[in-house]
């Protein structure tokens, strides 16, 4: 018996095509693209100026025609006197000709003087209008680019969730908008996507490594196990627990990644007491000693989130410290507009080249993923994340003679 032939595939999902293409050979010259607002906009200046202009030009050239409309000089009793030209008393008629031609000369090339300076004031003037208005005018045609700018520059900061929303004629600006803001809308739904599959993901593994935990431990307490068993039964102990923590830290960081919706205020003193008495212990084995004056500074955030911070960069203080006689400053201070939590130690010299790397999950210095048993390489990627979720950022920076100076910074 023949089957039935399986069903094609449905067409792949494209997205809806511009409009309007610009590398296409034919402009729909009706629409009110940039180039054509641009043109109508500098050939209007241009004729309104050129206007302007001739009208100043005509009006004085007038003016000075209407100056030199009566003559330089009068017949007062058959007599020629003038109080601008000097003409001879007795001279034959060709002298006196020439005279008066002078005079006439003299009192056009004074007008034409006179409308030239007229004309280069007029002129100034019309420059500077001119500039003025364009340079308004162009901030008006370009203000759209200012606007996406701003947008990019929030998105930059972790914001997926910021849109363009340009409005105005369907121009190459409005169409820029339009396809950054469907970038934006996919790049968000990949994003949250990540986001609740490392959720789910960390959610699912908890369960089984709970119960492992459970087994391994009552396993460990029975007293009549063989020895061989119950160091068997630590070491994989140990390797569950460090598992947890690494879900732990997935979960984390996949959370911390949002910006944060509810925002309360917390003191950043509080949160770096807190994070030191959890970490005090850890550091007495290790014979470093915790230090710094925190002074109280009141941020607007996510209390376990900022005590997360503070605790990971506590205890990464201590793990990479020096074998003896080290320590570890914790201080919290007030900048101009901001919160600083600056948390610096001693320990083995970091070349400024790797400090970049130290942030990224699962890295170390100079090892990768499983180079450590100090923990499971999240600890700066959850504080970057935290601190980008909190609108700060974090700076580290080599101190001189070994050891890190990490810098947290947070708006108040």
């Amino acid at each position: 018996m023949a089957t039935a032939p399986a069903p094609a595939p449905p067409p792949p999902h494209h997205p809806p095509k511009p409009t309007w293409d610009p590398r296409g050979p034919v402009r729909p010259w009706l629409r009110p693209t940039i180039r054509i607002r641009l043109t109508l906009l500098y050939g209007g200046m241009f004729l309104i100026a050129g206007i302007l202009l001739l009208s100043i030009i005509y009006l004085l050239a007038a003016q000075a025609l209407q100056v030199i409309s009566e003559l330089p000089f009068r017949v007062v009793n058959g007599q020629v006197t003038s109080k601008i030209c000097d003409f001879p008393t007795n001279a034959d008629s060709d002298v006196f000709n020439a005279a008066m031609n002078t005079c006439v000369q003299q009192q056009r090339q004074h007008a034409l003087q006179d409308l030239l300076r007229r004309s280069l004031f007029a002129l100034l003037g019309l420059s500077v209008i001119a500039f003025a208005f364009g340079y308004a005018m162009a901030g008006r045609v370009l203000s759209p680019l200012g606007r996406i700018t701003r947008t990019a520059r929030q998105v930059a900061g972790s914001d997926l969730a910021r849109r363009i929303k340009l409005d105005g004629p369907d121009d190459e600006l409005k169409e820029l908008a339009d396809t950054f803001d469907e970038m934006l809308e996919r790049l968000e739904r990949a994003f949250s996507a990540q986001q609740r599959f490392v959720a789910n993901a960390s959610h699912e593994l908890r369960t089984p490594l709970a119960i492992n935990r459970t087994l391994l431990e009552v396993h460990l307490s029975d007293p009549g196990a063989p020895a061989e068993l119950q160091q068997l039964g630590r070491t994989l102990l140990a390797t569950n627990e460090r598992s947890e923590q690494l879900v732990e830290g997935l979960l984390l960081l996949a959370r911390s990644d949002n910006q944060i919706a509810e925002r309360k205020p917390v003191d950043l003193a509080e949160v770096a007491v807190r994070a030191i008495e959890q970490v005090r212990g850890e550091a007495a084995e290790k014979h470093v000693e915790i230090r710094g004056e925190r002074a109280p500074v009141v941020v607007q955030g996510n209390g376990v989130l900022l005590e997360r911070i503070a605790l990971n960069l506590v205890q990464n203080a201590v793990r990479y410290n020096i074998p003896d006689g080290g320590w570890v400053e914790v201080v919290t201070e007030t900048a101009p507009g901001r919160a600083v939590l600056v948390v610096s130690n001693t320990g083995p010299v970091v070349p400024a080249y790797e400090i970049d790397n130290l942030f990224e999950p699962f890295r170390r210095l100079r090892t990768e993923r499983t180079g450590s048993d100090k923990g499971v390489g999240l600890g700066l990627s959850i504080v970057r994340s935290v601190a980008r979720a909190h609108g700060g950022h974090i700076a580290a920076e080599p101190r001189e003679g070994g050891g890190l100076v990490m810098r947290v910074t947070l708006p108040l």
